[in-house]
């Protein structure tokens, strides 16, 4: 299957619902951004989240730092962090000092920023690479960056939402827009999912983002949905 290119945006997006038969969760899918070429373009031509645009800072999404979904994600991103070892790590002896969160004024837990980035964002000169450090630090161990990093930066640029609708709960997994950033999106003047240099990609989503997306879903969604999208 061809790789749909979507441009900036997608005005009629096509929605798939998918029942889990052992759980009873319906959920409902962007069928449309699944089928697409999207992929990360991190050091390839991401212009990052900014006011203005700077591709040469190197720091996509990571200016603000990530919010962690429950005790879990944090117990989970916590174990990761002091697996890392120095070389993958530009901010590991910073992090040890001061720690790598903070408590926002709200009660939420995010990781702490650092220099206008996420503390665990490798910086452009760095000795063991650019990029995210658990990211790096899970591929050096032979695992999946998804069982290292929070929720939300493995998850991206999915988006999960969950609903009570007059037929019942539903969650509904589409792709994430710049308003979904709230006020902090208000500055935005690029997002990669709303970019058609994004969607270059020589596989649609719904393989190129299997893993992601049967950590979500589970195998037997995952299977179904794959079947449907593949037919259509």
């Amino acid at each position: 299957m061809t790789p749909v290119r979507l441009g900036r945006i997608a005005e009629d997006v096509e929605w798939l619902d998918i029942t889990d038969r052992d759980s009873g969760l319906h959920w409902r899918f962007d069928a449309t951004f699944l089928r697409s070429g999207w992929r990360c373009i991190y050091g390839e031509g991401c212009r990052g989240i900014h006011e203005t645009q700077d591709p040469a800072r190197a720091d996509g999404c990571c200016t603000v730092g990530a919010q962690l979904t429950d005790a879990f994600d944090f117990q989970s991103v916590r174990a990761a962090a002091d697996r890392i070892p120095a070389v993958d790590w530009q901010h590991g002896a910073l992090a040890r000092r001061k720690g790598w969160f903070k408590r926002r004024p709200d009660g939420t837990i995010a990781t702490r920023v650092v220099d206008g980035g996420c503390i665990f964002l490798n910086r452009p000169g760095f000795g063991g690479g650019a990029g995210c450090a658990l990211h790096r630090a899970a591929l050096r161990a032979g695992e999946h960056p998804v069982d290292w990093k929070p929720y939300v930066c493995w998850q991206l640029p999915l988006r999960r939402e969950d609903r009570v609708e007059a037929g019942g709960p539903v969650s509904v997994l589409r792709r994430w827009s710049t308003v979904d950033w709230g006020s902090d999106g208000a500055h935005l003047t690029w997002w990669c999912t709303e970019a058609s240099e994004a969607f270059g990609g020589i596989e649609p989503v719904w393989q190129s983002l299997a893993y992601e997306l049967r950590a979500i879903v589970g195998e037997a969604v995952y299977t179904e949905l794959g079947r449907r999208l593949s037919s259509a």
